[in-house]
């Protein structure tokens, strides 16, 4: 990982066949995975995502990188990009 101005860029490699990354290249092929949004409150951005209509993998956040609670929104209902949203502990 590594910070561009106030934003970073994460640079994965899947190192289990059967991991997400790994599903993910194999299904889209290289690219971009998913765009983060750090919040204050995840779990009050949540339930505002949910109410407005957008499908959530994640019904609850869960540890992230770095130490961050994370949840993830579907792409089909974020024109195909997985998206994230991120709050520091």
């Amino acid at each position: 990982m590594f910070n561009v101005g106030s934003s970073s860029v994460e640079l994965t490699e899947a190192l289990d066949p059967e991991s997400p990354i790994a599903k993910f290249i194999e299904k889209r092929g290289e690219g971009l995975h998913h765009v983060s949004f750090l919040v204050d409150d995840i779990e009050k951005e949540l339930a505002r995502l949910k109410l407005a209509g957008f499908q959530l993998i994640d019904e609850r956040p869960r540890p992230g990188a770095d130490g961050y609670l994370v949840a993830f929104l579907h792409p089909k209902t974020t024109n195909g990009v997985l998206i994230e949203i991120s709050q520091k502990r």
